[in-house]
C-alpha cells in the first residue's frame, strides 16, 4: 500500500487516523483541507482544485485525507486502499463540538493558517446528514470508478485500533 485514500464525515477522525497511518508507514501526508481552503475559509475554484488535486493523486506515495466527493474521480483510481472512517453520526457530532472547543483559539494542523475552528448551522447539518447523503455517493463512486479498489470500513473505535494493529511499522 502506496496510495491510501482516508474519508468519512467532519468529525470522523480522519485527520487524526490519517497522521497515524502516515507515520506508521512512512508515508507523505496529504490534508485536502490545507489545499483547498484559503486564508479566511475562502475556498479555491473548482478547476484550480481539481488540477492541485491530480497532480497531489499522481504522485508515486502518499496517505490523503479528505472527502470532497467532487474529486473523487481523480483520487480513487490511483488509491491503493480506501479507508472509510465511519462512526455514528452522534460521536461525530460530539467530536466536531468538543475540537471546536478545544481548538477554539489556534489553527488545527490539518487547516491552513488563517482558518480558525469553526461551527455553524450548515455544518452541523452536513455531519448529520452524512451518513444518508455523502456515504452512499462515495460508495457509488467506488463502484463506478475504482470498483476493484479495497475498501476498509472502520466504524467502532475497536475496529480502528485492530486495523492500525495490522499495519506494518517502518
Amino acid at each position: 500500500m502506496r496510495r491510501i485514500l482516508i474519508v468519512g464525515s467532519a468529525g470522523a477522525g480522519k485527520s487524526t487516523l490519517a497522521r497515524e497511518v502516515a507515520r506508521r508507514l512512512d508515508l507523505p501526508l496529504i490534508h485536502l483541507d490545507r489545499h483547498y481552503w484559503r486564508p479566511g475559509w475562502v475556498a479555491s475554484d473548482d478547476a484550480g482544485f481539481r488540477a492541485e488535486i491530480a497532480a497531489l493523486a499522481a504522485r508515486p506515495a502518499w496517505v490523503m485525507d479528505g472527502s470532497y466527493g467532487a474529486t473523487l474521480d481523480l483520487r480513487l483510481p490511483r488509491a491503493d486502499l480506501l479507508v472509510l472512517c465511519d462512526p455514528p453520526r452522534l460521536r461525530c457530532l460530539a467530536r466536531v463540538l468538543r475540537r471546536r472547543w478545544v481548538d477554539r483559539a489556534t489553527t488545527r494542523p490539518d487547516l491552513p493558517d488563517g482558518c480558525p475552528e469553526r461551527l455553524d448551522l450548515p455544518f452541523l447539518r452536513y455531519v448529520w446528514r452524512y451518513p444518508r447523503h455523502s456515504r452512499p455517493r462515495v460508495l457509488a463512486a467506488v463502484a463506478s470508478v475504482a470498483p476493484d479498489l479495497p475498501v476498509v470500513r472502520l466504524r467502532t473505535r475497536a475496529e480502528l485500533r485492530r486495523w492500525l494493529a495490522s499495519l506494518p511499522t517502518t
